[in-house]
């Protein structure tokens, strides 16, 4: 095998599509793969080709996206597939490698994804920074606590999700910066989002609805309705909430009230972030049938310019010693000196307080992950006792970080 890497040309978009179905094992229909081809940027794409064919690839998406203390520019990295014929072969790593290598002299700092395989992405010094909850909620006597939020000025409205896109936009836009995680949509992503096409009818056809007063839209729900019956002609529907974006407590509830009080839907089924509201406003929590997965995950690409690009919780002066063995210029002892007004990172010879794999920093970057139990795991050592605590409460944040949508 003779491996060469570089971006993939437009025109060499089919064979693209082709290596997505080899490597994903589904197939793409044509619309999805136009789809597809909106929400790419062919410049920052990276294939690896033995001789003429294509055998690898991957690509970021451009986001801005919201850490603790604001959005930043964030690598979304995706698309990243591999040919059966060669797997185990050196062509993963070649393309890991080489993008972290371009993303550092692009400028960006952070990268995320989410992972097919959650098995993959820590060997390239990725780390589990977002969990999300998978809920399947049955609808007979499921009901809201008495201190649920209540406006008696808001109410809902059915709308056709085709026709308030621009209801949507605004609404997701002006919640961007309330939780780590979450990402500023491009109109092709918002394309994707309200695709409803017949094989996208798999799970239902795509409903909305919005909930507002008299000064205008609070928050929006899409969702998917498949309808069912048992044997005894009992409604047996499922709702798959696919997106729901509030703007106050009171917004939430009612969205979440018009949801489970769907006509002839027995489960609302739904993703949705381990600290979300919800979790409260239901008199039996048990009936969330909860089951926990990783959500975003995350790759400090560059320490020095990363520590500092994110706000911190608590004042915090440690030495920490990065173990970084595919980006070397993270490899080594930094000073990262920070309180909740600002923060400074740098290189420094000082005695480390404590070492982390690259990976720990990337699962704390974004706030919802502790340090102290990687410790207990053994990924992290700890010279000088009570460091690996300080730095596990000042990267500290709420609310928990979540994506939301799959890029």
């Amino acid at each position: 095998m003779t491996l060469s890497l570089r971006p993939v040309a437009e025109t060499e978009f089919p064979a693209w599509i082709a290596l997505d179905e080899e490597a994903f094992g589904s197939p793409v229909p044509p619309y999805r793969a136009e789809l597809y081809r909106r929400n790419t940027e062919f410049d920052r794409s990276l294939g690896a080709f033995d001789g003429d064919l294509l055998v690898g690839v991957t690509t970021v998406c451009s986001f801005t996206m919201t850490v603790p203390g604001g959005p930043i520019p964030v690598a979304g990295v995706t698309a990243v597939g591999v040919l059966p014929s060669h797997r185990r072969r050196g062509v993963l790593t070649a393309l890991m490698t080489r993008q972290l290598a371009e993303l550092r002299e692009g400028g960006e700092a952070v990268a995320a994804l989410y992972a097919s395989e959650a098995v993959i992405y820590g060997r390239y010094g990725y780390g589990r920074a977002a969990d999300g909850l998978s809920v399947r909620i049955p609808t007979a006597g499921t009901a809201f606590t008495r201190h649920a939020p209540a406006d008696p000025a808001l109410r809902p409205r059915v709308v056709r999700p085709a026709h308030a896109r621009d209801v949507f936009e605004r609404i997701h836009a002006a919640a961007l910066g309330g939780r780590p995680g979450l990402y500023a949509r491009t109109p092709a992503r918002w394309d994707s989002v309200l695709s409803d096409e017949e094989p996208d009818r798999a799970s239902g056809a795509l409903y909305a609805v919005v909930v507002e007063d008299d000064e205008g839209p609070r928050g929006y729900a899409l969702f998917r309705i498949r309808t069912g019956w048992d044997d005894h002609d009992v409604a047996s529907g499922e709702l798959h909430l696919r997106d729901l974006v509030a703007l106050d407590p009171a917004a939430h509830a009612l969205l979440w009230r018009h949801v489970l009080d769907r006509d002839l839907i027995s489960h609302v089924s739904a993703s949705l972030p381990v600290d979300d509201p919800l979790i409260h406003l239901l008199a039996d929590p048990r009936a969330l049938r909860a089951r926990w997965g990783d959500e975003l995950w995350v790759r400090v690409v560059d320490v020095g310019r990363a520590l500092p690009a994110r706000r911190y919780s608590a004042p915090v002066d440690v030495t920490i010693e990065v173990e970084d063995a595919t980006c070397p210029w993270n490899a080594g002892r930094w000073r990262l000196t920070a309180d909740t007004s600002g923060a400074r990172c740098a290189p420094c010879d000082d005695p480390a307080d404590l070492v982390l794999p690259v990976s720990a920093l990337g699962a704390a970057y974004l706030g919802g992950r502790p340090l102290e139990a990687l410790r207990a795991a053994g990924l992290a050592r700890e010279s000088r006792p009570g460091a690996l605590r300080e730095l596990s409460v000042a990267m500290s944040w709420e609310p928990a970080p979540w994506g939301g949508l799959v890029f």
